[in-house]
């Protein structure tokens, strides 16, 4: 996936990210390619890092983005950020894959 070199709306913000198995806060840094993450509840609570992430916008409001852990878990986000929407697709270490649906909103 690629970075275009503007910025994206994110960019500088915070979001909760609420799925049924877990939630989790992503903080985008100004520089639109950082970003730090927790998750506060569920089976993988206490898991944190920073993080470069490559975004892509797939249609107004809405965006791709994707990063890989300090662990080596992938993750990739579909974000609606105008309709406070969040899919989520990522793979622990052990290869096991999760597909979260869930609400996004922000702090």
């Amino acid at each position: 996936m690629k970075s275009t070199p503007d910025l994206p709306p994110f960019a500088g913000k915070a979001f909760e990210v609420r799925y049924e198995e877990l939630t989790a806060i992503n903080r985008y840094d100004r520089d639109g390619v950082t970003m730090g993450y927790e998750i506060t509840e569920g089976s993988y609570r206490g898991a944190k890092g920073e993080v470069q992430y490559a975004w892509q916008r797939i249609s107004p409001g809405i965006y791709a983005i994707a990063w890989q852990e300090a662990d080596r878990s992938t993750v990739v986000h579909i974000d609606d950020f105008d309709n406070g929407h969040s899919l989520s697709y990522f793979t622990t270490p052990q290869l096991v894959l999760h597909r979260l649906i869930g609400s996004l909103r922000p702090l």
